[in-house]
């Protein structure tokens, strides 16, 4: 087994020169943007297009932990959070296989986007235990929309992370909902697909959603971490781009009511706190 392959700034790391400390939405956008121009030009649209979702999950943690935070993205790829961590302030390590079809065919950006930043980038499959990263390393460890890819559980990875947080730490994972409320009404009627076949039965490593939660499941996640001040949270990221014309033309006027109702969005936040006491770990 091939050891992880780290580029970019080391454990030491200093704030990039060009970072600033920024805390409004819209200047975490305008900051996003900026990032977002530095990809290659095929990329750029679609960066921009996802800034909004960028902008709440940077949000979440400088809400959490400030400019200046540690922060461990575990499944980030070529995304831009980890890049706007670092251009807001924050000291960011990305882990990643880099192995889905979109990192292979840019598999410079690390280097032209995310190290130009600093972020420090390790190469290595979240799941296979090869993460060696000191105790109370970090300040937030995250995982945006990677979960629902794994093949195998998260239950090691992420009690081992939880040794990476200081006390205080925060642990933030988001993922799509199984059982929004898309789904519920589509599902009925034979539509609830989320991959294609070819796409599972063609390819050598499938890697789409292998298995999607839903908030009951997040819950479950930090009752047997022991996570303490824990938060769901909903959005509708997903309705914003989807392929249905009706879907895009409603999520605008149904978004904001649904997010009271977290266990019917699309896209589902579990924010939970380490405990600064070792918490009982479930059976």
């Amino acid at each position: 087994m091939s050891e992880p392959r780290v580029t970019g700034s080391p454990n030491d790391l200093t704030v990039n020169s060009g970072a600033v400390a920024l805390t409004a939405e819209s200047e975490i956008r305008e900051v996003l943007r900026d990032v977002a121009r530095k990809y290659p030009a095929a990329l750029v649209q679609g960066q921009m297009q996802d800034i909004s979702r960028m902008a709440f999950n940077l949000g979440l943690v400088l809400r959490c932990v400030g400019t200046g935070a540690r922060v461990c993205d575990l499944g980030g790829g070529i995304g831009l959070f980890s890049p706007g961590c670092a251009a807001l302030g924050m000291y960011a390590t990305l882990v990643d296989d880099f192995n889905d079809p979109v990192n292979r065919e840019f598999a410079d950006v690390p280097r032209a986007v995310h190290e130009h930043y600093g972020v420090r980038v390790v190469n290595a499959d979240v799941l296979q235990g090869q993460l060696q990263f000191p105790e109370n390393s970090f300040d937030a460890v995250t995982t945006f929309d990677s979960m629902e890819h794994w093949h195998a559980s998260p239950k090691r990875l992420f009690a081992t992370a939880l040794s990476w947080l200081r006390p205080g730490g925060i642990l933030v994972i988001g993922v799509p909902n199984c059982v929004n409320l898309r789904k519920r009404v589509t599902v009925p009627f034979g539509h609830g697909k989320w991959s294609p076949m070819a796409e599972w039965y063609e390819s050598e490593r499938f890697r789409g959603h292998v298995r999607e939660p839903d908030t009951d499941d997040l819950r479950y996640i930090a009752a047997d971490l022991g996570l303490e001040d824990v938060t769901i949270l909903g959005r509708n990221w997903l309705g914003y781009v989807s392929r249905r014309r009706w879907i895009r033309a409603l999520t605008p006027i149904l978004d904001a009511p649904l997010r009271l109702f977290p266990a019917l969005c699309a896209d589902i936040y579990l924010v939970g706190t380490k405990p600064h006491t070792t918490p009982r770990r479930m059976a």
